[in-house]
């Protein structure tokens, strides 16, 4: 009996498609040209990034290594190195009584001067952060002093600081305060020198700007309709959407504090009685001065150790108070 057209069964389309096996010379395969292409862009790439690396193998990374090296033995540049273990780091926590001395000064001088650039800066922002009359050019006033040469500003601040004939004081004078020896007293010279760093604040300013300007209106705008005064959206609103920027500036502000160098050898090169002998100056003599290379290289170990225990006692913090927009609190 003859099957009606209607009612005839026809296999799958799809299914018979898939049981047909393609012969792998038809199969679409990745051009030859393609390929070249790929491996003339990694090529490139590496080409590009090549100076980048080499800088960072010679300068950085090498001179790491051999400083490690060089920090467990007894150096002093004309002779060759002799190895003597751990001695000197047996010497730097036990018998130089210096290294903890200008340690100590230079984490007290960081912990002291750290949070004010940070409050004066993001105070300037806030108020720049505004629209008034001549903006630019009170910004550009505010960040000017912190692309000026260390030496040069610390030569300035030697004069402003002089006892003898210092602005200071005689800004002092005409109140009829007597002034103190700034840079030539051991109480008052770490304060001269965390006044002196205020002097750069407009570096954070900028950054702390930027990140003002990338908070939506919106907030404050419906903080405002509920009711909140000034100092509840600063603290609900500015302040936790500003803190990644906050905490950028704090790790910054760590590691560039640690290593202050320059005013210090200018200032006061580590007086009175070595009351400013920061860390570096401290390490510089070693090295330079009294030629003890060795030495002075497990003190930069130890600095790198300090440096890198303070980011991460902050990086551990962070998860506490630094807020991510758009982050899924845990």
């Amino acid at each position: 009996m003859a099957v009606p057209p209607g009612d005839r069964q026809f296999p799958d389309r799809a299914s018979t498609v898939m049981n047909i096996s393609v012969p792998s010379r038809f199969l679409p395969t990745r051009s030859t040209r393609a390929m070249r292409f790929s491996k003339g862009e990694t090529r490139l790439a590496w080409a590009m990034v090549s100076p980048w690396l080499a800088g960072f193998f010679i300068f950085t990374a090498f001179p790491m290594v051999a400083s490690l090296v060089l920090s467990f033995t007894e150096w002093d540049i004309l002779t060759p190195p002799k190895f003597v273990g751990l001695e000197n780091y047996h010497r730097m926590f036990f018998v130089d009584k210096y290294a903890m001395h200008s340690l100590k000064i230079t984490v007290v001088f960081s912990v002291v001067s750290i949070p004010l650039n940070i409050v004066f800066g993001l105070a300037i922002a806030m108020l720049l952060n505004t629209n008034i009359r001549g903006l630019s050019t009170f910004r550009t006033i505010y960040y000017l002093p912190a692309i000026l040469s260390g030496v040069a500003v610390a030569l300035m601040w030697r004069w402003i600081f002089s006892s003898d004939f210092g602005l200071i004081n005689a800004a002092l004078n005409i109140v009829g305060i007597q002034g103190p020896a700034w840079l030539a007293d051991r109480t008052w010279v770490i304060p001269s020198f965390v006044v002196m760093r205020l002097w750069s604040v407009g570096g954070g300013m900028v950054i702390y700007l930027a990140g003002l300007q990338s908070i939506p209106t919106d907030l404050y705008e419906a903080a405002e309709i509920d009711g909140a005064n000034w100092w509840r959206r600063i603290r609900h609103i500015t302040l936790p959407m500003l803190s990644p920027t906050i905490f950028f500036q704090l790790i910054v502000g760590v590691i560039f504090s640690m290593q202050i160098f320059t005013e210090a050898f200018i200032m006061t090169n580590g007086g009175p009685a070595n009351a400013s002998l920061f860390f570096i100056l401290y390490l510089y003599r070693k090295a330079f001065q009294d030629f003890q290379m060795g030495y002075a290289s497990a003190l930069a170990w130890l600095l790198f150790v300090v440096i890198l225990l303070f980011t991460l006692v902050l990086f551990r913090s962070a998860k506490l108070w630094v807020y991510y927009e758009g982050e899924a609190n845990e």
